[in-house]
């Protein structure tokens, strides 16, 4: 029996990605300004200099493109990675010690929020008045809230934290919003390295402190 096997062209391979990355670039740009609402995805089309039936095509949807460019833009890259795979989760895992997590972490999160700071606030922003985009930063705040449960486990093995799970997960949670970056870094002219140290210090003298609820284990 004779099975026929689909070729798949690299250059044809090498053109859709960069197709796919044209249109998040013009995404990245036209949803932070003018804005998600004010940005048709013919706009997007002609700013990625590609026909808007591509757009479609490559995303199905506005939404998903926002979606898409929310998620590249966190990863940094589009590549199918989980999180726990994330080569800074390994390293993070691999060092002892509470305040060696944090400052890896927080190197990983200056790099990220330098590479994020424009289009997450933009979609903020949107998620006031847009549904579908609110939709999207409720489920990035989620993803959030999961990973920050999962290092507040990694941080417990220290034997260093003194508070418990869930505490630790909503101290790291609002420490690393976009928001202080934002404040700190872009507005008030802070060098990363000084983020950083703001980081690391902050979130080691909140979990090493005694819970005065008591809820250590928890």
């Amino acid at each position: 029996m004779t099975v026929n096997r689909r070729y798949v062209s690299p250059r044809r391979q090498e053109q859709a990605r960069q197709t796919r990355r044209a249109i998040l670039d013009a995404a990245a740009k036209l949803f932070v300004d003018p804005g998600y609402a004010a940005t048709p995805l013919t706009a997007v089309a002609t700013e990625a200099g590609v026909a808007v039936q591509t757009v479609y095509a490559v995303f199905g949807s506005k939404r998903q493109l926002l979606s898409d460019l929310v998620d590249v833009t966190l990863a940094g890259d589009d590549e199918p990675v989980a999180l726990p795979d994330r080569a800074f989760v390994t390293e993070i895992r691999a060092l002892t010690g509470l305040r060696a997590k944090l400052a890896r972490f927080a190197r990983h999160l200056a790099e990220t929020h330098a590479r994020q700071v424009h289009v997450m606030l933009a979609l903020a922003g949107a998620a006031t008045a847009d549904a579908d985009a609110a939709a999207i930063w409720r489920k990035n705040l989620e993803e959030r809230r999961r990973g920050m449960l999962m290092f507040a486990a990694d941080l417990a093995e220290t034997g260093e934290v003194r508070v418990g799970q869930d505490r630790a997960a909503d101290i790291l949670w609002l420490a690393q919003d976009i928001r202080n970056y934002d404040w700190l870094v872009v507005r008030q002219g802070w060098p990363a390295e000084q983020f950083e140290r703001w980081y690391v210090d902050s979130v080691t003298a909140v979990l090493g402190s005694p819970d005065p609820a008591g809820d250590v284990g928890a």
